[in-house]
């Protein structure tokens, strides 16, 4: 890749829901270091904002988006919700507008990763190039699917009926912005066209073999991870799963690691490890022999290119997370015969690297030619 000049910057908006936007912009970021003798910055919040820093990389903590509700896994309020996320994307746009005037160069790209308050910004100061990162696709029954028009780009359906012709509306917004894109950075296969750019799962780079991890991470027994993501929307999934665990460790000689999050306080217990909020878990991810999660797109990505094998359960009403539980196999109601499905999996064979993800390499060299 091309070495850039030092006055060049790119700066990444990052959507701070979950920290899946951030897991993987930070393996672009990684990328681009390598070649890059400008400035990286980025933009998000809260948690996200905390890994991003833990990653080594400069940026702003400013965005505040407004929590989902989820009660017993299921997905409440949407149309509120939906509210809410209006006008936080008119605060983020105002942000966004500030960040950019204080900090932008001749020599500048916008890289959003789902962050569409940073793509509206009218900016007379230079062309400026704009990149988005963007995975809601159309749903396919396939672990990955081919796509390859920009009309089968998914929109949100957070909400139905009447109330849906408010979403339908920021739908269409969305449809406009991402057309104005330079580039439309899809994290999953299928064939270029327009300004759409397919790159494959977009991951963080495993630095050392298997069982050199496991050893660093005292790994010893069968291992179940289990992730409740960066809110606190697993809450209902940590205690299902620790129902089955109870009942599958009376029978196999098993540990279990739960990653709670940020927002997640465990009481301390001797059955299993909980370690929290931590920066490597896509070492921990790689490095078991099953991975319980949510059914975010970056816990899944990371659990296909590391060959673990996976339980993906969604937030019921939650379309974007059950359309990617539906990819791979998965229903809401499947939290209800966990044990059943942690019995099964856990017979699989670790398949070990599948491929050579180079998603964020090519990412890296897309954004570097707009430069």
């Amino acid at each position: 890749m091309p070495n850039f000049a030092f006055n060049q910057r790119i700066i990444f908006f990052t959507s701070p829901i979950g920290l899946g936007h951030a897991s993987r912009d930070i393996a672009i970021a990684e990328k681009l270091k390598q070649c890059l003798d400008g400035e990286i910055l980025f933009v998000s919040g809260g948690s996200a904002h905390e890994l991003i820093s833990r990653a080594k990389f400069s940026g702003f903590d400013l965005y505040k988006p407004p929590p989902f509700s989820v009660k017993s896994g299921t997905l409440h309020n949407s149309f509120i919700w939906l509210m809410k996320y209006m006008i936080y994307y008119h605060k983020s746009k105002k942000i966004a507008k500030e960040v950019l005037s204080k900090h932008l160069h001749a020599n500048s790209i916008i890289v959003s990763d789902e962050d569409f308050a940073s793509l509206a910004v009218n900016n007379n100061m230079t062309p400026l190039k704009k990149v988005l990162i963007y995975d809601i696709l159309e749903h396919s029954a396939s672990a990955y699917h081919t796509i390859s028009n920009k009309n089968n780009l998914g929109e949100t359906h957070f909400t139905s009926g009447f109330i849906h012709r408010f979403e339908k509306k920021m739908n269409e917004r969305i449809r406009h912005l991402i057309n104005k894109c330079d580039k439309v950075i899809i994290p999953d296969f299928g064939e270029n066209k327009d300004n759409l750019e397919y790159v494959g799962p977009i991951v963080r780079e495993i630095k050392a073999n298997r069982t050199t991890i496991r050893n660093n991470l005292g790994l010893t027994r069968k291992t179940i991870v289990l992730c409740a993501g960066g809110t606190d929307a697993g809450t209902y999934l940590i205690q299902r799963s620790l129902k089955a665990y109870e009942k599958l460790r009376t029978r196999f000689d098993l540990e279990l690691i739960i990653i709670s999050g940020p927002k997640i306080r465990l009481t301390d217990s001797s059955d299993f490890r909980n370690l929290g909020f931590i920066d490597n878990l896509h070492e921990y991810i790689y490095a078991s022999d099953l991975v319980v999660s949510l059914a975010g797109r970056s816990t899944i990505d990371e659990s296909i290119v590391y060959g673990t094998p996976g339980i993906f359960i969604p937030i019921k009403d939650h379309f974007e997370q059950e359309q990617n539980a539906i990819r791979m196999g998965y229903r809401f109601e499947d939290i209800f015969k966990l044990e059943t499905l942690m019995e099964e999996k856990l017979g699989s064979i670790h398949k070990g690297l599948l491929q050579k993800s180079n998603g964020a390499e090519i990412t890296a060299k897309i954004i570097s030619g707009l430069l």
